[in-house]
């Protein structure tokens, strides 16, 4: 993540046992002017934060952060250019975004060019939850039984998995026999807050994330390119 241009001026400092963060203020600079700041849904004030983190005058504009305060995070037909701090993704969907990353470094390999400059832009975590089957029950040593049965059905699967949590920055796996991606999110993998380490002073921001499970999260997951190729 790039520096934000920080038009409005919102950029503050907060220290925190001894040690500083930069964070962007939803009240502050020239925003503290507009009393609609503190009307907004908890989601907007949220989405607010994000766009002045991330405002670089092209993909995300003044204009773009003007409006979201002005339409009071609703009835506005501008696009929002919310960038999530994570995604999480469950083996159906991760699986085949994994093969289009190895895909797309082994056509730089052809093409003479570095391929781990193929990498998730966002940090991924992928929880293998949604093959494993239920086979025994009802005694003692039912999930250890059902994890082996796992681990044999989708040997190669998992292998190739474990290769891309080595191969790609930002990529984590959690293995099968954790749990299911909702209850891993939230008890392992959610924090109200994250450090982002790409400035001289860590920045501070909420956590927000895009999530490709079908049964709760409705989203998409776009990688990119990190550096020109």
């Amino acid at each position: 993540m790039g520096s934000s241009i920080n038009s409005f001026n919102t950029r503050s400092t907060l220290t925190v046992d001894g040690k500083t963060y930069q964070y962007y203020a939803i009240n502050g600079g020239d925003l503290s002017a507009h009393d609609s700041v503190v009307r907004l849904p908890v989601c907007s004030k949220i989405l607010l934060e994000n766009l002045l983190r991330h405002e670089d005058g092209i993909s995300c504009t003044r204009e773009d952060i003007e409006e979201l305060v002005a339409s009071g995070g609703c009835a506005s037909d501008q696009e929002i250019a919310y960038h999530p701090t994570r995604v999480l993704m469950q083996d159906f969907t991760g699986v085949p975004a994994v093969v289009d990353l190895a895909a797309m470094r082994n056509a730089l390999v052809q093409r003479g060019v570095d391929p781990r400059k193929i990498n998730p832009l966002t940090p991924v975590d992928l929880v293998i939850d949604h093959s494993v089957s239920i086979d025994k029950f009802g005694t003692d040593s039912a999930f250890e039984q059902n994890v082996a049965m796992e681990m044999q059905r989708n040997l190669e699967r998992y292998q190739f998995l474990k290769w891309g949590q080595g191969a790609f920055d930002d990529f984590r796996v959690v293995p099968p026999g954790t749990g299911i991606c909702h209850q891993v999110n939230l008890e392992y993998l959610a924090q109200v807050v994250w450090q982002q380490n790409t400035a001289d002073i860590p920045i501070a921001c909420p956590d927000t994330l895009v999530g490709t499970d079908s049964a709760v999260f409705q989203g998409s997951c776009r990688i990119h390119l990190r550096g020109d190729l």
